[in-house]
């Protein structure tokens, strides 16, 4: 297989679901994987999607999605809070690489979240740097339990869709492309358990998606 051109958002979002859907078959095609590809893809890279991720060493994102070399341009941090150098390289994806659809990865069973509503609920947040991890997720936590979400799966939901809405606010740059149809950005839920991707929310992808909520 080599290299996937010319995208809508949607088809984008289609062919990344369809390899969440053989990682969870047990049926894994591992494209674009070989010698071939690595050669293809040296001199420059195309992917067709960001996805922007916890760091959890549970979401490899070229294993879950069943993916290769080239085709994920992947940025992931410790509960997917955004800083200036995550908003610059998600920029980068979409701007500069191209990329049509950006994807928010949140997970069940998450520390970050966990450890935000621990603090919430003990008034014991972790030291150093990890604390402002935590701290960055608070406000997700807050805004679901202000809504009458208390259910960690809720929870996460929340904190998936807070983060989608944040990166169109603080990108400019994103927002527009996603305004003129240019780009999309998906917010998905990972079940540990099964392996399976699903949408929570989603912004300029057309038309009405499965499972969106």
């Amino acid at each position: 297989m080599t290299e996937i051109k010319n995208l809508t958002p949607r088809d984008a979002f289609e062919l990344l679901l369809a390899g969440n859907q053989r990682f969870v078959a047990g049926t894994p095609e591992h494209p674009n994987q070989d010698a071939t590809r690595r050669a293809e893809t040296a001199p420059s890279q195309q992917p067709f999607a960001v996805l922007f991720g916890c760091s959890d060493s549970r979401l490899a994102a070229e294993i879950i999605f069943d993916r290769g070399l080239g085709d994920l341009f992947v940025v992931r941090t410790a509960g997917h809070v955004m800083g200036p150098e995550v908003l610059g390289s998600i920029e980068f994806g979409v701007e500069v690489l191209g990329c049509p659809l950006v994807v928010v990865l949140g997970h069940d069973s998450c520390g970050a979240v966990g450890a935000a509503c621990a603090a919430l609920e003990d008034g014991q947040t972790p030291g150093g740097f990890v604390r402002d991890v935590v701290e960055r997720v608070t406000p997700s936590v807050l805004a679901a339990r202000a809504a009458g979400r208390v259910q960690p799966e809720e929870v996460l939901a929340e904190h998936v869709r807070h983060t989608v809405d944040l990166l169109l606010d603080r990108s400019r740059g994103l927002a527009d492309k996603v305004a003129v149809g240019q780009a999309a950005v998906a917010g998905l839920r990972y079940r540990l358990a099964d392996g399976s991707a699903q949408l929570v929310v989603s912004r300029g992808l057309d038309g009405a998606v499965p499972g969106a909520s």
